[in-house]
């Protein structure tokens, strides 16, 4: 299985930077994980993680929608200069009015931008929304506009079948399934699955967020990816391992391949 978005690489939360929490995903099947970026600040700890486990881990580039403090155009400038390096993806990018919408313009900005480093290296772009699905569509048709769109996934989709038919009419993306499709009070995205489809869906934790159910209100791991997968087999009504089988081909072709 893969993880195609966590953050147990924060030693905010991990002490230790997510050794060991990594092992215990491993342990757990779940032998692949994607790291996205928050700020330029996050390289150094997700650099530290992807060392102990090169095999296993990927990283993403970006910088999210609620950290555009100070000169962030110049961080932006520093990040577009270290690509491709190593990155398997942009990310995490995106739009989020949920807090603050003082900042939608920039955040359409800085969305763009990011979205043009994707098209430039050819690599996959992990969508960070928010509130602001009408601005997300608009950056992405603007972009469509010009050139063909690259690779997208909708991170933490937590939609239903309406926002996947919105989504859709733009672009034909992956999206990240996590802990939220296993809560009782988000019904929504259980009806979107069907919708969705197996052949474009992802599993994630967004560790250390968003635990699923029984371990609601915990920290998250990476481990608790087979909690994910289950929930959606039963949803479904195939197996689990249907479930593993084709969300982790897509997941590795996009990032290990």
């Amino acid at each position: 299985m893969t993880d195609t978005h966590t953050h147990i690489y924060m030693p905010d939360v991990f002490p230790d930077y997510g050794v060991e929490a990594a092992g215990r995903a491993i342990e757990a099947g779940v032998t692949r994980m994607v790291f996205p970026c928050v700020n330029e600040n996050s390289l150094p700890a997700m650099r530290k993680l992807h060392e102990a486990f090169p095999r296993n881990t990927r990283l993403a580039l970006g910088l999210h929608p609620t950290d555009l403090e100070g000169d962030w155009r110049a961080q932006l400038d520093r990040m577009e200069q270290m690509l491709p390096g190593d990155f398997a993806a942009i990310g995490e990018v995106g739009i989020d009015l949920y807090h603050d919408a003082s900042q939608r313009a920039e955040q359409r900005e800085a969305f763009a931008r990011q979205l043009r480093w994707a098209v430039k290296h050819s690599l996959p772009v992990i969508i960070h929304c928010r509130e602001g699905l009408d601005d997300t569509l608009e950056v992405l048709q603007e972009l469509k506009n010009e050139c063909e769109l690259p690779q997208l996934i909708f991170h933490s989709f937590t939609g239903g079948p309406e926002e996947v038919r919105r989504i859709r009419e733009v672009c034909d993306p992956l999206f990240g399934i996590n802990g939220v499709v296993t809560f009782k009070n988000a019904p929504a995205v259980r009806e979107a699955l069907p919708v969705i489809g197996l052949d474009r869906m992802l599993l994630e934790t967004d560790a250390p967020w968003l635990s699923p159910a029984p371990l609601r209100g915990r920290t998250n791991e990476s481990a608790r990816i087979p909690l994910i997968r289950d929930c959606i087999a039963a949803t479904l009504g195939v197996s689990p391992e249907e479930v593993e089988s084709r969300t982790d081909s897509a997941a590795y072709n996009l990032f290990f391949k």
